[in-house]
This record gives structure tokens, C-alpha cells and sequence, in this order.
């Protein structure tokens, strides 16, 4: 069967991609090893911050920002419930650089932000107690995105214009000619004129068909919800936070409906093998140690486990994204190594990929994504 564009991966930005070629009147193929949205990536376990004075540098604003305008489309298109505005509270030593980086942000793009010391933070949040050193900037605009929900919408709309979906069909095997690809899973061949390929912890499998050499390492995540009083910790009232500490960076969302307070370690991690069996939440001491360590020191009141999951990150060696066409091939557009804060834009990276396929340009910028600077 021929279609006009085969996306190789129907998560995040695979799901996002499908539903703007199919938009633009594309006969779309998206293929999956599993059946989206699923726990073998890293969309699943509800929720995603979206942050908009980006400590991880000012190159993202624009691209978040237009993320934004996009989930609100999404919302009104579907009639889904897909953004909380909760806002995020950024805290750490004010001479952090993470910290630096989100006042830069602010200012350069003109984004409300408040700057809190320790004293207004816990005045305004009760269940929070920071070091006398720190500082909390506040972003009121910015809040929490229910990922899997997220999923289902960009499901929804490409199917509702016209795009398959094939599930537990993972690739084999790819051909690529100058004018198509042909992709090969274990009972099928499909063909199509263009291929994107966002296959998330798989990417260096399927980018090795392709020719490519690209450093990426799957690593295991853990995350886990935590008993929460919900006068102080409920969504009604608690922001979404990040908080970069000497002991790691650590992000987290209010209960919301009284599913608990929820907590992850951003940084560290094991590298693991995507298609060998995962260890389960709670196999490592760090797992919910870390996560109670940190409760112990900055959210006192909210500390008895309920449950953990884990996810997977898909890192570059600078944890920045890779989005741009293949060096030799302009019908294929690649996006991988989100490296653990990609969700947010999946939105944006998805229209910027059916741009690529379609007129081999955007006006979003990727030009920091750029493939090459790792070949």
C-alpha cells in the first residue's frame, strides 16, 4: 500500500506529526510497536509541565510559547481537557544557573514572572520550606499538560482526517530510494513518498537503517504520587514546580483530583536497552528514596508513597533536541533525543516536522536541533 508520508513512532511528536500532514490533506501511515499512549516511552503517568521562562536556555522560548498556542488549539478543536494552569514555581539557590536562565527568559521575552524569597514562597504555599538562599520564581501563565490525553487528542484529529494506524507493528527493516522509503514490518511492507521518524528510545535502531550514527541513550526514569494534604498540596491552589538543588534537580505537580502529590528526579538515571525487560519501580533504593529525601527536606507534610512508575529518557550528549531532515535524504524528517523535557513541545515539534515533509523549511526555529553537530 502507498501512502504520501509513513511516520515511524505514534507517541508524542509521532502522534502530534500525524495530525498536521493528515491536516494538509497527506494520506498518513502512522506505525507503533505498541498501542499508544502506552508505558514504553515517555508520555505515560498523566501529566507534563509546560514552563515557559525555560531555565534550560531562551533558545526554547519561542518554541514553547508557540507549543502553548498550539495545545490551546488543540483544546477548543477536540473539546478535551488538556492544560491545567496551575503555574510553576522554579526554585534553587539564586545563583543557580538553571535559575539565572528563567529570570533571562523572562526578561528577554517579557514573560510574567515573580520573584519570590523563601519568606513569600512559603507565605503563599504553606506546604513548601526552602533554605534561606533560595529564591522561587513563579510563572503564573504555565502549568501542567495531561499527556496521555494529549496523545489521544492528536489521535483523534489524524484519524479524523483520514491517517491509519498501525499498532504492535514494530519496523524490521527500511529501504530508502531517492524519491520514497519502503518500510518492512513483520508482515507488511508499506511504501510512501516521505518518512518521519520519531521512535523514541528506538531511534538509534531505526536511524542505523538509515545510515546514521547518532549518540543517544535510553536511560530509566522513575516518578511516583505521594500522600498529599490537599489543603496545601491540591491543584486548586499548588503550582507545578522544578526545583534545582544540590543533590539533583526535581520536578513536580499538585494532586490533582486527589490523585496525590506527584514527584521525579530529573537528572541521573541507568542506561538500559529499550527491548530488554525494565526494572520495576521500587527494584533501585533511589527510587522512592531520592523522592522521600526530598519531600523530607523541601514538602514536609506530604511523604507516604502511594505508588511509582517508570519512563523512559531518550538522551543527547547536550540535552538538546535533534530535529531536522537526514543529511542525505530531504523526504526524511527526524526527531529524537528529547532528553527527558520534550512533551511540552510536542505540539510544536510535530508541526514543525509536517512543515519539513511538506516544503522543507519551517518558521519555527530549529536551527539549535540541527543534526550535524553531532556527525
Amino acid at each position: 500500500m502507498h501512502y504520501d508520508v509513513i511516520v515511524i513512532g505514534a507517541g508524542s511528536m509521532g502522534m502530534s506529526a500525524g495530525h498536521y500532514l493528515s491536516k494538509a490533506g497527506k494520506k498518513v501511515l502512522l506505525l507503533d510497536s505498541f498501542v499508544p499512549p502506552h508505558n514504553k516511552g515517555s508520555h505515560h503517568g498523566e501529566t507534563r509541565i509546560i514552563r515557559h521562562a525555560y531555565g534550560e536556555g531562551t533558545e526554547y522560548v519561542s518554541l514553547v510559547l508557540r507549543a502553548q498556542e498550539l495545545w490551546d488549539d488543540l483544546e477548543k478543536i477536540t473539546e478535551r481537557k488538556l492544560f491545567l494552569r496551575t503555574g510553576v514555581l522554579n526554585a534553587g539557590s539564586q545563583h543557580s544557573p538553571f535559575i539565572k536562565q528563567v529570570i533571562a527568559s523572562s526578561n528577554k521575552f517579557d514573560l510574567p514572572l515573580e520573584i519570590l524569597d523563601t519568606h513569600q514562597v512559603h507565605d503563599r504555599w504553606p506546604g513548601i520550606i526552602l533554605p534561606e538562599d533560595y529564591i522561587g520564581c513563579f510563572e503564573q501563565n504555565s502549568g501542567v499538560l495531561k499527556s496521555e490525553e494529549c496523545i489521544r487528542a492528536y489521535q483523534q484529529t489524524a484519524e479524523l482526517h483520514g491517517a491509519d494506524i498501525k499498532v504492535n507493528s514494530p519496523v524490521r527493516n527500511l529501504i530508502v530510494q531517492s524519491d520514497g522509503v519502503t518500510v518492512k514490518t513483520a508482515d507488511q511492507s508499506y511504501h510512501a513518498d516521505a518518512l518521519v521518524v520519531a521512535a523514541g528510545a528506538w531511534s538509534p535502531k531505526i536511524l542505523e537503517m538509515l545510515g546514521l550514527d547518532v549518540p543517544l541513550a535510553p536511560i530509566r526514569k522513575t516518578f511516583a504520587w505521594f500522600d498529599a494534604d490537599e489543603k496545601l498540596y491540591g491543584h486548586n491552589g499548588f503550582p507545578a514546580f522544578t526545583f534545582d538543588t544540590p543533590e539533583g534537580t526535581y520536578y513536580g505537580f499538585p494532586s490533582i483530583s486527589g490523585a496525590g502529590l506527584k514527584l521525579g528526579r530529573h537528572d541521573g538515571g541507568n542506561r538500559i536497552n529499550p527491548d530488554e525487560t525494565m526494572a520495576q519501580f521500587g527494584e533501585y533504593e533511589e527510587d522512592a528514596g531520592d523522592l522521600e529525601r526530598f519531600l523530607n527536606r523541601f514538602m514536609p507534610s506530604g511523604q507516604t508513597l502511594r505508588h511509582g512508575k517508570n519512563c523512559i529518557y531518550t538522551m543527547t550528549p547536550d540535552e538538546d533536541f535533534i530535529v531536522d531532515l537526514h543529511p542525505a535524504f530531504p523526504h526524511i524528517a527526524i526527531a529524537a533525543g528529547f532528553s527527558g523535557h520534550g512533551f511540552k513541545f510536542s505540539s510544536v515539534i510535530g508541526e514543525s516536522l509536517s512543515d519539513l515533509i511538506l516544503s522543507g523549511k519551517t518558521e519555527n526555529d530549529l536551527s539549535p536541533f540541527s543534526l550535524n553537530r553531532f556527525q
